[in-house]
């Protein structure tokens, strides 16, 4: 049974108006709170009772100086102060709640992942994510209605900022620039919030940042991206076990197994890159879609509708690399790269299991800028709104996709014994990619280092694992067959080599060069690599005022 308890704030304002949703608590997002940059609201017990604030008087929480520490990143981002991002969410808020033991929220009215109870002190159990390939009818009709719920029910604790941080109060500086968003609305713009371009001026993006991908914390944001999701879809159902399921991507083949209208959508019997309307995800709008609008006009998403979703599962002729699905294989070749990243921490980095699993060096850690694999090539695969960094999470396969790109991280932490955070860089990496970083933009704060753990640990676990390659995997029913066919052959031609012939043959078919089995790398694509500064001078902020400082 869940405990929910709510801030005095948030009570009083769901007795005037709609409940509401978001990046930030309700609560805090005021006048006097965005003034003060305290967000430590009182919080209220089932029952009615005042806690005070953060649950002090139920020694819950209380109210503090937020310190986060100012981490060296590495040189790409060249600015200070101009991102609302950095060092979050100092920007915004710099007290706030500090919670107690295991007890977590804006307001300390919930427990940390993987526990339970009134005081928090039970570990939960974990809730079971299946291959939805494997659930029955009926749970995969509840999976999907949940999803499309999820869609349509407003956010009860939470708000979403519609405007750049220096004009959050408005023009006359008494209106906070906020609105409300659906639950899987604030799901996909949490991801374009981490991803989008930092604005320094109408139609100046500076594009070389992204805090949940092409660095460490790919694995480490989008774990806490899915954990968010699946607790807030939870409280809405009123059921503490549900969970996500994950599409098993690594299958090959150009067909997705998984867009069919009992699952994720199949495809519009009249339009290719339409979903049927047999699934209610043909209904879905997109958000957050137009990122070139937002730079031009140095505004956010407000979370309007911008179009319905589009998917054309392996129907890019134009690049045939991304018109097949990995392989099973190269998810076990992926497993078998011992260090989680390595230095430079970016996506050129050789030999980092991270870098691989992104898909930007192939399945053995080789970096070359036209592969794309693994989980980048799941996305390019779909061929759509998926394939769109920014708005890829508005096609609600990016939750199956990414849940096992997890599954992925969690047999590599289980594999490698590595949940010591070795290879995950203190300092140096791409700014809000340190251990110690705080995710954007999660609130309560919480730090990369905080999910680098086995799922259990966080109240979820997979029904099944992926393997790593065994290196004397047996011959399949093919090789087998050929090889016989070819040693029968030599040895009608000439008797005196057959043996050394066959023994050739099969340890090259058993084992490939490197022991660990035949492998293809993928051939490249034509995607644009890296980012680019459109700028021409240099920028500086201050907490009230703006200056670009032109050539």
């Amino acid at each position: 049974m869940f405990l929910v308890y709510v801030s005095a704030a948030v009570l009083a304002a769901c007795l005037q108006v709609s409940p509401v949703s978001g990046q930030f608590p309700r609560a805090c997002m005021t006048v006097d709170g965005i003034l003060s940059k305290e967000c430590c609201p009182e919080l209220i017990s089932p029952d009615g009772l005042t806690l005070g604030v953060c649950g002090q008087t139920a020694s819950r929480g209380s109210c503090q100086d937020l310190t986060v520490p100012d981490i060296p990143h590495n040189p790409e981002y060249p600015f200070t102060n101009v991102d609302d991002r950095e060092r979050w969410p100092n920007k915004f808020f710099n007290r706030t709640c500090v919670c107690e033991g295991n007890f977590w929220g804006y307001n300390c009215g919930e427990c940390r992942y993987g526990w339970t109870g009134e005081s928090c002190d039970q570990l939960a159990s974990p809730v079971l994510r299946k291959n939805i390939k494997n659930c029955t009818a009926e749970e995969r009709r509840r999976f999907v209605d949940a999803l499309d719920q999820a869609k349509r029910t407003v956010h009860p604790d939470y708000i979403i900022c519609k405007e750049h941080w220096l004009g959050l109060l408005g023009p006359n500086g008494t209106e906070p620039q906020v609105t409300n968003v659906t639950i899987y609305n604030l799901f996909v713009w949490m991801h374009y919030y981490a991803v989008r371009d930092t604005l320094l001026g109408p139609g100046q993006p500076f594009r070389a940042i992204d805090f949940a991908h092409e660095g460490p914390a790919y694995n480490t944001w989008h774990r806490m991206h899915l954990l968010w999701l699946e607790r807030e879809m939870q409280k809405m159902l009123g059921d503490e076990t549900f969970a996500l399921h994950y599409w098993d991507w690594a299958v090959g083949g150009s067909e997705c197994d998984v867009c069919t209208d009992d699952m994720m959508g199949g495809r519009h019997p009249l339009n290719p890159t339409a979903l049927s309307p047999g699934s209610p995800f043909s209904r879905w709008q997109s958000v957050c879609m137009s990122l070139d609008d937002y730079n031009r006009l140095v505004t956010l998403c407000n979370g309007t509708d911008e179009g319905p979703i589009f998917r054309n599962p392996g129907g890019n002729v134009d690049r045939p690399a991304v018109t097949v699905l990995p392989q099973r294989e190269d998810v076990g070749r992926c497993l078998d790269i011992p260090e989680y990243d390595r230095f430079n921490w970016t996506k050129a980095t050789r030999g980092s299991f991270r870098n691989s699993l992104e898909g930007y060096s192939d399945p053995e850690g080789q970096y070359n800028p036209d592969i794309r694999s693994l989980h980048n090539l799941a996305h390019l695969f779909l061929n759509g709104t998926g394939g769109i960094t920014h708005a890829s999470a508005n096609d609600p396969i990016f939750v199956l996709l990414h849940s096992y790109s997890d599954a992925i991280f969690d047999a590599w932490l289980r594999l490698q014994n590595s949940s010591s955070l070795i290879g995950y860089p203190e300092e140096g990496a791409p700014i809000g990619h340190n251990q110690n970083n705080t995710m954007v933009p999660f609130m309560p704060v919480i730090r990369n280092a905080d999910v680098f753990q086995l799922s259990e640990d966080l109240g979820y676990a997979y029904d099944v694992l992926p393997q790593r390659i065994p290196s004397n995997q047996p011959l399949s029913g093919i090789e087998i067959f050929g090889i016989t066919v070819g040693a029968v052959f030599l040895a009608v031609v000439l008797l005196s080599v057959v043996s050394v012939s066959v023994r050739v043959l099969s340890c090259r078919r058993r084992r490939g060069r490197d022991g660990r089995g035949v492998y293809e790398p993928l051939v490249g694509d034509d995607s644009r690599t890296g980012r680019q500064y459109t700028g021409e001078g240099s920028v500086v902020y201050s907490d009230d005022q703006v200056k670009y400082e032109g050539n």
